[in-house]
């Protein structure tokens, strides 16, 4: 990430982000262990929040995001565009997740099905955060 001049923070959170980085290493199991994305909000900030991506997904078409995925659980960050028309939203499909913001669209395809009726998204702060519940095989 480029340092912004005008912020005196931007060497703080390098900081921050080598002690993670330190603490992780040191953890039990921590080669299974990986940092993957965080948004930091300063209070009384007027800029916009930054994502900080592990460099999954560079479209510059789309709208930045990158997927994490558990067993029973894909969790979807996504970066949203500052002042957008009108409100972002999540068309949560079986297979696939759609983020729309504007003329802007994303669509993740997803490779376990999804049970869409345990699904969500939440915006906050200019970051949306996307849960679908992996469907049971049966």
């Amino acid at each position: 990430m480029q340092n912004n001049p005008n912020n005196p923070y931007d060497d703080i959170f390098q900081n921050i982000s080598k002690i993670v980085e330190e603490i992780v290493k040191n953890m039990p199991e921590h080669q299974h262990a990986r940092i993957l994305g965080y948004t930091i909000i300063t209070q009384g900030s007027n800029e916009h929040p930054v994502v900080f991506r592990n460099g999954e997904n560079d479209d510059d078409d789309g709208i930045p995001y990158e997927v994490v995925e558990s067993d029973d659980t894909f969790y979807i960050t996504a970066e949203m565009p500052p002042d957008p028309k009108n409100a972002p939203f999540v068309d949560i499909g079986v297979t696939s997740a759609r983020i729309c913001v504007d003329e802007k669209e994303t669509t993740i395809v997803l490779d376990h099905p999804v049970d869409v009726i345990h699904s969500w998204y939440r915006l906050h702060r200019g970051v949306m955060d996307i849960t679908l519940r992996k469907a049971r095989q049966q």
